[in-house]
């Protein structure tokens, strides 16, 4: 194994920019990786191995090499996001064949900053579901590989967590960033409304949508958000005292949360307040119509999606998810339920700078072939594990996974942060804290 795999983004474009290491050997050695390994966690729909290494040479050659921030580091993308050459197939047969004429704007910002893109990642059909599967394969935790990589960013996820590219772009509509960064043992923030270019499907599910990083450490997702942002988000000299609220009820009424991801919160709390911080145990109001707008917007979002689709070619779940939300385009579109939701909620982000949760309520579901499962069984599975992510693509506010702790089985575990409009950084600086007093073991065990 190359010495350049499992090395961080930022040490790698250090080394690009020093001259210390070609683009080409860097991006050689993870195609390496992905081809001894990703058989085993299906990670890529479409690697791009030769178009990569040719790019990788063409960053070589830039006059601006030494003042690239990601000079020469392999990106993954998820595969619903456009990349020049390439079709983004969203996970489905239904989908057409035709490679994009130009790169999405966030592709062209990481490219731009000096990223090279080695292959476009698995995703469940149309991003809906919390599992990665479909006619391209399974995305497995590198983890534990009995378990899905979680989804819908779950390729980009298990890419690096595996190592095969130290960075990844995903989004997330109702947690499709944060449920496979907690799984994985990742650490990722889904920006608040208006931080990232969005431009994801048809109307980036009402607005709920955003685009973001996946990386092992804070500083690495750090960098690659300031370029996705073209705006910094640098580290503070000095750390203000938070109010920290620790909650651990699931926003979702009847959704039980086990004991592993209650523990994480409350070993958490207790780190946060030996380091200083005011932290206290609370719940945020959550009404209890919070699972039927949720479910609403959900399978709404979907229905706009397949619109102009072949429903014969698209899986039974998906089929069901998009005829239950057509119903519910027309009030979805208002926005008046997430609304009212931000200003129940408004007054508790007042009281507290940070909202402490678990970032999921149990491990996820096995990987398998669950788009060929029906629809029922699929919704269940994902509301049983992630309640604590939809919240806040609803309200459109920050929030983060950040590993803590394992599980029974070895695998991660991890908390979520969220935080009011605007406080990214803020929410940054808590997770860097957090990696320095806690730290997490940034890649699986991958052999091969």
């Amino acid at each position: 194994m190359s010495s350049w795999v499992g090395r961080s983004a930022v040490e790698i474009a250090a080394a690009v920019r020093e001259k210390r290491v070609t683009p080409r050997e860097v991006v050689a050695a993870h195609l390496a990786r992905i081809e001894r390994l990703d058989g085993r966690i299906g990670a890529f729909r479409k690697v791009r191995t030769e178009a990569a290494l040719a790019e990788a040479d063409e960053v070589a050659s830039r006059a601006d090499l030494a003042g690239l921030p990601l000079a020469g580091v392999p990106l993954a993308v998820k595969d619903n996001l456009a990349v020049r050459g390439e079709a983004a197939r969203n996970g489905s047969a239904a989908t057409p064949e035709t490679p994009a004429a130009a790169d999405h704007v966030t592709v062209a910002r990481l490219r731009a900053a000096g990223a090279v893109v080695v292959g476009l990642t698995n995703v469940p059909e149309l991003c809906v579901f919390g599992t990665t599967e479909g006619p391209y394969g399974i995305a497995r935790n590198p983890w534990d590989p009995s378990r899905t990589a979680g989804g819908s960013s779950g390729g980009s996820a298990a890419a690096v967590a595996a190592g095969l590219v130290p960075l990844a772009l995903g989004n997330d509509g109702m947690g499709s960033l944060r449920i496979p960064a907690a799984n994985c043992g990742l650490v990722t923030l889904k920006p608040g409304h208006g931080v990232v270019p969005a431009g994801i499907g048809n109307g980036d599910w009402f607005g709920m949508s955003e685009n973001g990083p996946l990386a092992t450490t804070v500083a690495d997702l750090r960098l690659m958000l300031a370029v996705l942002a073209d705006g910094g988000f640098g580290r503070r000299e000095e750390r203000p005292r938070l109010r920290i609220a620790a909650a651990v009820r699931s926003p979702l009424a009847g959704v039980s949360v086990s004991r592993p991801y209650t523990t994480a919160v409350r070993q958490t709390a207790g780190v946060l307040a030996r380091a200083g911080h005011q932290v206290r145990r609370t719940e945020p109001p959550y009404p209890l119509s919070l699972g039927v707008t949720a479910l609403r917007h959900w399978t709404a979002g979907t229905a706009v999606d397949a619109e102009g689709l072949d429903r014969a070619r698209l899986a039974r779940r998906t089929r069901v998810h998009a005829a239950v939300g057509r119903p519910f385009v027309r009030g979805v579109r208002t926005g008046e339920a997430r609304e009212r939701l931000r200003a129940r909620l408004t007054p508790f982000f007042t009281e507290h700078d940070v909202l402490l949760t678990p970032a999921l309520a149990r491990r996820s579901p096995r990987a398998g072939a669950w788009h060929e499962r029906g629809w029922l069984p699929n919704v269940l599975a994902n509301t049983a594990y992630s309640p604590f992510t939809p919240p806040w693509n609803l309200t459109g506010w920050p929030a983060m996974s950040v590993p803590a702790g394992a599980l029974p089985s070895g695998a991660p575990c991890a908390v979520q942060l969220v935080g009011r409009p605007g406080t990214e950084a803020v929410l940054l600086d808590l997770a860097e804290e957090l990696q320095e007093l806690s730290p997490w073991q940034r890649t699986a065990p991958v052999t091969g």
